[in-house]
């Protein structure tokens, strides 16, 4: 969970783009990031696979207002709302885009490498499913993941303290120089049109991440498999935790717009 989800990129970027709040050239771009080409398949009147630009289109056409993100894994459906044939596709993946309004249809994304050996590129292909129109699973508000944050950082904080760093393995310490490099870099997070509050949730939900990846890497200073498990079992409520929060941020333009409607 260290790097922004591709789901991420579609559902922030997607929503400026319905919204009208960015061009679709630089929509395009960004979702597209340092991958070679995106392309959708499945859409509802669309027998071949479509660029971005042409797809968030279609999307729009078929009166969809705006995106969710799903991150879900094994036991824990965050985000999804079935049928069940979604969800298997989107927990394979890890991750999901669910639409709001018009068409109920989800993306999923399957990711491969092409191009000769010694130039392979990255290619992504979401595939298009239909999807239940219901709440997301276990979605919290903006306001709850804040909350909920402040304590998952500090369980996270101890967790690392109690890792020796000195000796842990190669993984623990590219994952300790990312996450200084990080947050000395700062960023652009989110798209336009998100609110500041939701930045905030994005960019502490991802520094929790990141301390949980450093903390449960099984080379610092648990010695034996009992005290690698006990370490997974201290870390996985505050794993969810992250998880929940970066959803409810990437989700907080839905979530707004709901309220301004209501």
């Amino acid at each position: 969970m260290l790097d922004e989800p591709r789901s991420g990129r579609l559902a922030a970027w997607g929503n400026a783009l319905l919204a009208g709040l960015a061009a679709p050239d630089d929509v395009a771009q960004e979702i597209t990031g340092t991958d070679a080409v995106h392309r959708i398949s499945g859409l509802p009147g669309e027998p071949v696979p479509v660029g971005l630009t042409l797809g968030l289109g279609r999307l729009r056409a078929l009166g969809v207002t705006g995106l969710r993100l799903a991150l879900p894994v094994s036991g824990h459906p965050l985000g999804l709302s079935g049928p069940p044939e979604f969800n298997a596709r989107a927990l394979a993946a890890g991750e999901a885009v669910l639409t709001v309004g018009g068409a109920a249809v989800g993306l999923v994304p399957e990711v491969y490498e092409a191009g000769p050996a010694g130039d392979l590129h990255v290619e992504v292909e979401w595939q298009c499913l239909p999807v239940r129109d219901a709440p997301p699973a276990d979605v919290p508000s903006l306001s709850e993941a804040e909350r909920e944050l402040a304590e998952a950082l500090r369980d996270a904080t101890d967790a690392l303290a109690r890792l020796d760093v000195a000796g842990a393995g190669p993984s623990a310490q590219a994952a300790l120089e990312a996450y200084r490099a990080r947050a000395e870099r700062g960023g652009e997070l989110l798209a336009p049109g998100y609110p500041p509050r939701a930045v905030r949730v994005l960019a502490l939900a991802q520094r929790i991440a990141a301390l949980v990846a450093i903390a449960s890497d099984g080379h610092g200073g648990a010695v034996s498999a009992s005290q690698i498990a006990a370490r997974a079992e201290l870390l996985r409520p505050v794993e969810r935790t992250a998880r929940r929060a970066q959803v409810a941020a990437y989700n907080a333009y839905v979530e707004e717009a709901e309220r301004r409607r209501s």
